[in-house]
């Protein structure tokens, strides 16, 4: 299961950074070339790697990104497709397929779809292979307040859309949340609702703005590292610093 396959990464790297490969390079060589780079030198410090469209729309999904997700697997780290699945359940099915078969480990999906005919056939795809699934709770980008605050009734007393989030998420038994290290007091009330069932992913840390000493401290277990890394100077010593935060 995707759950054991980070679990085992994150332990033998001690290492809670799950690396956000979010390149923009000049053409498609480069792209290649730079993230081969930075796999082969950051592989022993993170414990996943996460693709997002950057990479997918310029290289394509069957060609250079599948190259990119079986050099992560030469490394035994999984692959994470950050696609944000949304859409009706046979559309969501065709797209998990797709990203499956390309190689990922896990994909992230929008909860505002709900489940029957919506995320059921994704989570029951993904389970029977052992893949993982992590819903997205609570972005990192200011404007996520809008409505990822707004205050919902579920057969009871008003509470925050990004509540209910959690609360669906532990029901469907998803693999992960999302909610960004931009909001720590967040990451705190959703992981009263988790406790130690789901594993939250914290994005944001560094040029957005979020702290990974308070993600951390609030219930985060996995920090999603992007620019602050793989725009640095030096990546690894980047990367070490981060990692020496808990280590």
């Amino acid at each position: 299961m995707f759950k054991d396959k980070i679990g085992k990464a994150s332990e033998k790297n001690r290492s809670r950074i799950v690396l956000a490969l979010d390149l923009v390079e000049a053409s498609r060589e480069k792209l290649l070339r730079k993230s081969f780079s930075l796999l082969e030198n950051l592989s022993n410090l993170i414990c996943a790697v996460k693709i997002n469209r950057h990479l997918v729309l310029p290289l394509g999904l069957f060609d250079g990104v599948k190259k990119i997700v079986g050099f992560i697997h030469r490394f035994g780290l999984p692959a994470i497709m950050d696609c944000k699945i949304n859409d009706i359940g046979s559309t969501n099915l065709i797209i998990a397929k797709n990203y499956f078969r390309a190689g990922f480990d896990a994909l992230t999906v929008n909860p505002i779809i709900g489940f029957e005919d919506g995320l059921k056939p994704v989570l029951s795809l993904a389970h029977k292979n052992g893949k993982g699934v992590i819903t997205v709770v609570y972005m990192s980008h200011k404007g996520a307040k809008e409505f990822y605050e707004r205050k919902v009734l579920d057969g009871g007393k008003p509470k925050p859309q990004y509540i209910l989030f959690a609360e669906k998420s532990l029901r469907w038994k998803v693999d992960g949340v999302v909610v960004g290290a931009t909001k720590p007091r967040k990451i705190g009330e959703i992981k009263k609702v988790l406790g130690e069932k789901i594993p939250i992913y914290s994005p944001g840390i560094g040029v957005q703005g979020g702290k990974a000493e308070k993600a951390l401290k609030m219930g985060s277990s996995f920090l999603i590292v992007g620019r602050k890394i793989i725009n640095a100077k030096n990546p690894i010593k980047e990367a070490e610093r981060i990692r020496m935060l808990y280590g």
